[in-house]
């Protein structure tokens, strides 16, 4: 079993829900993400996703955009990201799964290569959005014989048979978004108890459900249901501004994510 597969399962036995906030690595300046781990760690994160930056996000609305553009701008390449997280992956128990575009993994040349990476520093899972499932084999082949888990996404307009077959190719959880569209603030607490039941169905595992979740009330609602709430824009946003006023991004982080845990309880 992989990490991922042991902090669900220690949740499941327990009767917890899991909180992953989503994080863009070298934002909001090179050398935070080694910062901000533990911190997401500390405010009660149980699995964090570290997305690695990318010219052209798939799906990714401004906020998170506008936070890997600086990133790039800033030099941060996915050696970078992967010697950053390897420095602090020894004193964490959180689960870490790396968001990336097929084409960086492509880039630095190819699936066996990339998972290597993506284990020797640390990494216990992947998701990488713009890989189609017909086109996904190699990547999660890779993925298996590393002991690192790749999920799916699955979309509210996704056909009944296709979101079966995306559930039954996931490894750790099935990734369902409670929206349509790019990421960024969501309103109002998303309605996602018949899909949540509907993916049970297809797969034991648990549902981490992403896009538009932003508050702790939604977290509650969301956890209602599924087994995991994703946080990105939201947290993303507050790094940002938190930069921008002077402010200290990781103990905003740190504080924004503690309130979002919140909502994991009741």
């Amino acid at each position: 079993m992989s990490r991922i597969d042991d902090i669900f399962a220690d949740l499941r036995r327990d009767g917890r829900k899991a909180l992953m906030p989503f994080v863009c690595a070298g934002h909001p300046r090179r050398g935070d993400t080694a910062l901000l781990l533990p911190a997401l760690e500390r405010a009660g994160a149980s699995v964090v996703e570290v997305g690695f930056p990318y010219t052209d996000p798939i799906a990714d609305g401004p906020v998170i955009a506008q936070a890997m553009h600086g990133a790039l701008r800033a030099g941060v390449t996915p050696r970078m990201v992967f010697e950053e997280v390897g420095s602090i992956r020894e004193w964490l128990k959180v689960g870490l799964v790396a968001m990336v575009s097929y084409s960086i993994v492509h880039g630095v040349g190819g699936a066996g290569r990339f998972v290597g990476m993506a284990k020797d520093a640390g990494f216990d899972g992947l998701i990488v959005p713009d890989l189609p499932l017909e086109e996904s084999g190699e990547v999660r082949a890779a993925a298996a014989a590393a002991g690192l888990t790749m999920s799916m996404l699955i979309a509210p307009s996704t056909p009944v048979e296709r979101a079966e077959a995306l559930a039954k190719a996931s490894t750790g959880f099935v990734y369902l978004l409670a929206r349509a569209g790019i990421t960024g603030d969501g309103s109002g607490i998303p309605d996602v108890s018949g899909r949540v039941s509907r993916l049970r169905t297809f797969s034991p595992l648990p549902v981490a459900v992403g896009f538009g979740v932003s508050t702790p009330e939604q977290v509650r609602g969301v956890v209602r249901h599924a087994d995991a709430a994703i946080v990105g824009s939201a947290l993303v946003r507050r790094l940002t501004e938190a930069k921008t006023a002077g402010r200290d991004p990781i103990a905003e982080a740190e504080g924004f994510v503690g309130s979002l845990a919140g909502g994991l309880v009741g």
